[in-house]
């Protein structure tokens, strides 16, 4: 498994311990088993839509797959110990993810949200690919611009400005410009 994709290797756990295959799996996600299978061998750096949809039929949360220790007193998260990126990708290009997401919570058990810190870079892609899945996103830019393309409006925002969206409905975020930005982003992903 690459350094890339660490959440292949829990996925797969998961899914033997319910006594699934790699098919039935793909069958109840409705996502193709070839999607399964390079999710979990580690060769495809996943989108967060599918990570959702497999934690949905695994009968876990979102952040089981995101989670290296149990924790159920607070979790502190320090600047400079925060150094666990995580990447997910679109399904245009799998192996590539302009942005690297550092989670603020990944120690704390039961959790029902994920908050991450987010570098979003430039594009390296000519379109903007829309993707959704069920819950409800919080983002607030700490530097930079980004664009939010949510349904068919976009959302140009600076340094010190909010969205707070649905994530059913098709969205994308990305840098608005050349420049590097920073995010704070709380996915609520329900299960």
């Amino acid at each position: 498994m690459t350094e890339k994709n660490r959440l292949g290797g829990k996925i797969a756990l998961v899914r033997e311990s319910r006594k699934l295959s790699q098919q039935d799996l793909a069958d109840r996600s409705e996502l193709r088993i070839e999607l399964i299978s390079q999710i979990e061998s580690g060769e495809l750096i996943p989108s967060l839509s599918p990570l959702i949809k497999i934690a949905r039929v695994l009968g876990v949360r979102l952040g089981t797959f995101l989670d290296d220790a149990d924790n159920v007193g607070p979790v502190i998260s320090k600047e400079e110990s925060r150094a666990k990126v995580v990447r997910f990708s679109d399904k245009e290009h799998p192996g590539h993810s302009d942005l690297d997401f550092y989670s603020l919570a990944s120690d704390k058990t039961g959790r029902h949200m994920e908050p991450f810190v987010i570098d979003v870079y430039p594009s390296s892609a000519n379109d903007i690919n829309l993707s959704s899945h069920e819950g409800e996103e919080f983002i607030f830019v700490l530097a930079g611009s980004i664009e939010v393309s949510y349904g068919r409006e976009s959302y140009q925002l600076s340094k010190g400005d909010s969205i707070y969206y649905d994530s059913i409905v098709a969205h994308n975020v990305h840098c608005h410009g050349n420049t590097p930005a920073k995010i704070l982003a709380v996915v609520y992903a329900p299960y």
